[in-house]
């Protein structure tokens, strides 16, 4: 399988036969959003036999605003590209060395639901893969915006604990990882069909399939199935549910503060606490007891929703809900619970 040139000017200064003899441009792309079943959907594809996808479940490769990526001579990512993310690609032919492990029957894809939302990918994937197929899974945007607040605030992404008043500042956090770049608004998140006509305008209708959250929540096998039709793969293959990434909240932010330090090795003590465990603890079993303890210390079910700024989320999003039913020809005004919000 061979590639199209270099799909982002800033992304690698390599020719494109270097590129083309360094690995596959991936089939196929799960483009989001997060909260709507994309880690499912990514465990259960990667679990069949026809279908390659990465260990790395979030690339983030393309879309990605690289104009502060700073390099050393040799043409490595500097300490800030570092600094971002660890371990995520920062030139086009460590993003393509993701997929060198495929197989050659095998289908190739990743899942990044940073490409919905983001303005630029849409047209960057056409471009290193204008045959690629896309995948795209929306949420109810008021169920969606409380789960992903829920998720930054675990991530130390979002300060604001109160979602209305996150909404009402829009004031995401960008904890210094400057090679983001501006982080979209949570107004921004759910225009979607703006973001599937970024989509569309540069794939023919056949190569994007839009899923509805709410069918992969009620039956994954099917909705996975229908993933692997559009693929042009065996959809009789076994396919195993999984159940990943729920929506949790910390049980007190000072211990979620202090395993983050821990973790990353902040402030002096933490610093030698995290030499010392590194020193005796293998790398896997370290990760492995920080995430036990996460799970069931740091970390609880979240609180129920509040039914009141659902109903006013839902009032103000209404105009989106509509306009994405008329695109998709669907009725989520119902299915959504628009109908009726008094």
């Amino acid at each position: 399988m061979t590639m199209s040139a270099e799909p982002v000017a800033q992304a690698d200064s390599r020719s494109a036969d270097a590129g083309r003899a360094q690995g596959r441009v991936p089939d196929f792309f799960i483009v989001g959003h997060h909260k709507s079943g994309t880690t499912a959907m990514y465990e259960m594809l990667r679990r069949h036999p026809q279908i390659f996808m990465p260990e790395m479940k979030e690339p983030e490769f393309f879309g990605r605003d690289r104009s502060r990526r700073r390099e050393d001579p040799a043409g490595r990512p500097g300490r800030r590209a570092r600094t971002y993310a660890q371990t995520r690609p920062q030139t086009y032919a460590e993003y393509l060395a993701l997929f060198e492990a495929a197989g050659a029957g095998q289908r190739v894809g990743e899942a990044s639901p940073s490409y919905l939302y983001s303005p630029t990918a849409a047209a960057q994937i056409a471009e290193a893969r204008p045959d690629a197929r896309i995948v795209a899974i929306l949420r109810e945007p008021a169920s969606f915006l409380r789960s992903l607040h829920l998720q930054m605030l675990r991530d130390h992404v979002q300060r604001e604990p109160d979602l209305r008043q996150a909404i009402a500042g829009e004031d995401l956090a960008d904890e210094g990882t400057g090679a983001r770049g501006p982080r979209p608004s949570y107004t921004d998140r759910v225009r979607y069909v703006e973001q599937l006509r970024r989509y569309h305008d540069v794939f023919a209708p056949e190569q994007v399939l839009v899923l509805i959250y709410d069918d992969f929540r009620a039956d994954n096998r099917a909705t996975v199935r229908a993933v692997l039709r559009f693929l042009d793969l065996d959809a009789d293959a076994r396919i195993e549910a999984v159940d990943v990434n729920p929506t949790v909240v910390a049980r007190s932010r000072v211990l979620d503060g202090w395993v983050r330090a821990l973790r990353t090795g902040r402030g002096p003590l933490a610093r030698g606490a995290k030499s010392t465990l590194e020193a005796l603890t293998p790398a896997r079993a370290r990760r492995r007891a920080v995430r036990s303890f996460q799970r069931n210390v740091v970390y609880g079910d979240a609180p129920p929703a509040d039914e009141g700024l659902a109903i006013e989320l839902r009032r103000r999003f209404r105009g989106e809900v509509v306009a994405l039913g008329d695109y998709l020809g669907r009725d989520l005004v119902s299915l959504w619970g628009y109908d009726n919000l008094g």
